[in-house]
């Protein structure tokens, strides 16, 4: 017996799902068979032949069940692994939301403000100034008390904090979006107007789970059940619905990968596989997946696929899972011919960004400035009535609306209210539906003039999460590009996805996936992103695919650090050009201390480009901090710090040198050994100092060179995370001319990926042990 699928019902029950059928589609009580009502949902059987279900359906589908207007679909195959993939998805969605909120509130919980202060993840002693409204809402702007510069934060644009004065954890403390973040203030945006005590001093903002994000995936995984051949609006297209589910192979897998004639090339410095990927991203009529391994310019071939959809006249939206990301891709655009919109706000202030943001577009917008002056008058009237009766309280005395304009017609009073009184309030009442009119129509007003600027645009750029925003809401996208698409999850993804007819996505899934909170989450396999799945999936013999363009030449590493990476990630595939293929250290030093520094420490060498510093026969232990589930090393924090040290003294610029290591402990304990040199502990502090870095928070980003420090040492030789292959992958393409690894050979040649590249340093680099300066 064929099932249908009712969605959408409130509070309806089987007797209004059997009384629909019968009165709307004139079908037998009789032939309706189970019926099974989860939430909004009811699975009904139907003893109906095929061509009888598909009237059925077309006749119920959009129609009325009780007071709800429902859709109705045939719950065949097709729709049961739709859901199936919806429901496993949705559920991990909420394990992470769940992870992430239960990790705040229990840090808020047991930490002092202070505490969390250090950790990043809160500011106190704050003091808010009234920054007016804007498009995306009341605008407030803190700062500390005296004007100090904020400390070290993780708080940054996008993210949602909790506003408090005494309670963090209180239910109605108010919670707002951060739209900008400077070395003294944050700026944030709550939805409606904010409490008066915010603009007190003693205000504390603590980072908190933007559950709009979460929502937000959810709202996009529901909206793969409506799919449609030709889709509008927010509905997603079918066969690219199909592709991502399972149930279709993309185009290119059926027919040989078809390739565009581009005959102008925006970028003329287009090497031939960066070409090779833009011709056949252009030409996809579903999914296509850029591979761009580090250093090959994955950005660079992904803006170019940009400018070519766009001329061959498709509308295109650009995103990635961070603002940084978005950013990039909007400096890229706005240097070429086209125009491109940034949706949400940049993560950096810069006069590029701020002149192509919505809200700069529409301060020159002629629509949107009249919604502004509507909307100035609306709250005109709302000051008048404050001089007014209201009809409230001791004064409504049960009077209905259309009673208090009657009576005041009339010139009466009533129930012992007098007649002017009555006067005021019908006069009050008058004001409120003017203004309502008013801001209904300035509403309508500002979203045409965003609706103009949306149309204006060669390219809308935003986050992925932004996609799934008010502002983009109803507008669709012949192509979507998805940059970073490695550092997004699948249901990410999919807020953007469900919005386009095609996507093109660039990343690399051999480095670090998206940082998941919920390990029952991860196990299950939120971390392997969309990309990974399908060039997994359609991966052939030689670790491509009809799907996936490799991006072979790669601008960075000198290429003794780029052949351990090529030979055990990218299937030797990966070649250095000409202009940093045998760059090492020695061109960056004057002449004097290319021999000092190497004399002084072999692992300083600098015309060696890869180094490892074993500390196996040293005393280096592995150490933990009471409560913390980090890991440090002081040995190895001496020694990079020492590293880095000399090679600052030997003319190293301070933005040429990067210390990273796996682990948070270490990275504090390294930056408390180099205090003197990274500002106030702090490497985001000063664009030219010195970094200090977690490996996983250093990805996406280069120096000339990059110590590594692996921390573990230890007779268990447990490696713990060093395991994960990518974040080791990561760590050494951050170097362009030198990369200098420092760990104890013993332990960490548990771990496959080191145990290699012990071998690769003795066979084509160098393995020195830590000595101290000559």
């Amino acid at each position: 017996m064929p099932t249908v699928l009712v969605r959408g019902l409130a509070d309806e029950g089987p007797g209004d799902v059997v009384g629909a059928f019968a009165g709307e589609a004139d079908v037998d009580p009789d032939r309706i068979g189970e019926i099974e009502i989860e939430g909004e949902e009811a699975r009904v059987d139907l003893d109906l032949p095929d061509d009888e279900l598909g009237e059925f359906v077309e006749r119920m589908d959009g129609n009325r069940v009780g007071r709800s207007e429902v859709s109705v679909t045939p719950l065949d195959d097709e729709t049961r692994a739709v859901r199936a993939y919806v429901e496993y998805r949705s559920r991990l969605v909420e394990l992470e939301r769940e992870a992430e909120m239960e990790r705040h509130e229990r840090e808020i919980r047991q930490l002092s403000g202070r505490e969390r202060e250090s950790k990043g993840r809160a500011l106190l002693g704050m003091g808010g100034r009234d920054g007016g409204e804007g498009l995306s809402g009341h605008l407030v702007k803190f700062t500390k008390r005296d004007g100090d510069a904020l400390p070290d934060t993780e708080i940054g644009v996008g993210d949602l904090v909790m506003v408090s004065k005494q309670d963090p954890l209180r239910d109605d403390n108010p919670t707002a979006t951060v739209t900008q973040v400077t070395n003294h203030s944050v700026t944030v945006s709550f939805e409606t107007k904010p409490p008066g005590w915010l603009l007190d001093d003693g205000v504390r903002l603590d980072l908190y789970v933007n559950d709009v994000t979460y929502q937000r995936m959810l709202e996009a995984l529901e909206r793969l059940l409506e799919a449609e051949e030709r889709p509008e609006d927010d509905v997603p297209r079918k066969h690219l619905r199909d592709v991502i589910v399972g149930l279709e192979d993309p185009g290119a897998v059926a027919a040989a990968p078809l390739r565009a004639e581009i005959d102008d090339w925006h970028d003329d410095a287009l090497n031939d596989s960066q070409r090779r990927a833009v011709e056949r991203a252009v030409a996809t009529d579903d999914v296509h997946l850029i591979h761009g391994p580090p250093g090959t310019g994955k950005t660079t071939t992904a803006v170019e696929a940009i400018r070519q959809a766009v001329d061959r006249g498709d509308s295109v939206l650009a995103t990635a899972a961070s603002n940084t990301a978005v950013d990039n891709v909007v400096e890229f655009l706005a240097a070429g011919d086209h125009e491109p919109l940034r949706v949400g706000h940049p993560a950096r202030v810069t006069p590029t960004l701020r002149e192509h943001t919505l809200d700069a577009r529409l301060e020159d917008n002629e629509t949107y400035r009249e919604s502004r002056e509507v909307r100035d008058e609306a709250f005109d009237l709302l000051d008048e009535q404050d001089e007014l009766t209201a009809p409230s309280g001791r004064w409504r005395r049960g009077l209905s609306d259309e009673r208090i304009k009657q009576l005041a017609e009339e010139g009466r009073g009533s129930r012992g209210i007098p007649p002017e009184k009555i006067e005021e309030m019908a006069e009050w009442l008058e004001l409120r539906e003017r203004a309502d009119e008013l801001f209904d129509r300035a509403e309508r007003l500002e979203n045409e003039a965003i609706a103009e600027e949306i149309e204006r645009a060669d390219v809308v750029c935003t986050t992925n999460s932004t996609a799934g925003s008010d502002l983009l809401a109803d507008h669709r996208f012949d192509t979507l590009v998805i940059d970073e698409a490695t550092q997004a999850t699948e249901p990410s993804c999919l807020i953007p996805l469900v919005k386009a007819d095609r996507v093109v996505m660039a990343g690399d899934h051999r480095q670090l996936p998206p940082t998941i909170r919920s390990r029952e989450a991860e196990r299950e396999g939120l971390d392997e992103t969309l990309f990974e799945r399908l060039a997994e999936r359609y991966a052939n013999e030689n670790g491509t695919g009809p799907i996936r363009s490799p991006l072979t030449t790669q601008y960075r590493m000198h290429e003794r650090i780029q052949d351990f990476s090529s030979e055990r990630f990218y299937d030797g595939a990966l070649e250095a050009h000409a202009s940093v293929r045998d760059h090492t250290l020695a061109g960056l030093l004057p002449d004097a201390e290319t021999t000092a520094l190497g004399d002084e420490y072999p692992a300083l060498r600098p015309d060696e480009p890869v180094v490892f510093v074993d500390t196996s026969d040293a005393d280096a232990p592995e150490r933990s901090r009471e409560g913390s589930p980090s890991r440090e090393n002081p040995f190895e924090a001496e020694r990079v710090a020492a590293y880095a040290r000399r090679l600052l003294e030997a003319g190293i610029e301070p933005a040429d040198l990067a210390v990273i290591s796996p682990y948070d402990d270490q990275v504090a304990r390294i930056e408390d050994e180099l205090a003197d040199v990274v500002p106030d502990g702090d490497a985001d502090a000063d664009a030219d100092a010195l970094e200090v870095d977690t490996v996983d928070g250093f990805q996406g980003r280069e120096k000339e060179v990059v110590l590594v420090s692996l921390v573990r040492s230890n007779d268990r030789r447990e490696v713990g995370f060093l395991e994960e292959s990518r974040r080791f992958n990561v760590a050494l393409t951050r170097a362009r001319r030198k990369a200098v690894v420092v760990g104890d050979g013993d332990t960490v040649a548990e771990a496959d990926v080191l145990d290699e590249f012990l071998a690769y340093a003795r066979e084509r680099g160098s393995v020195v042990a830590p000595v101290e300066a000559a």
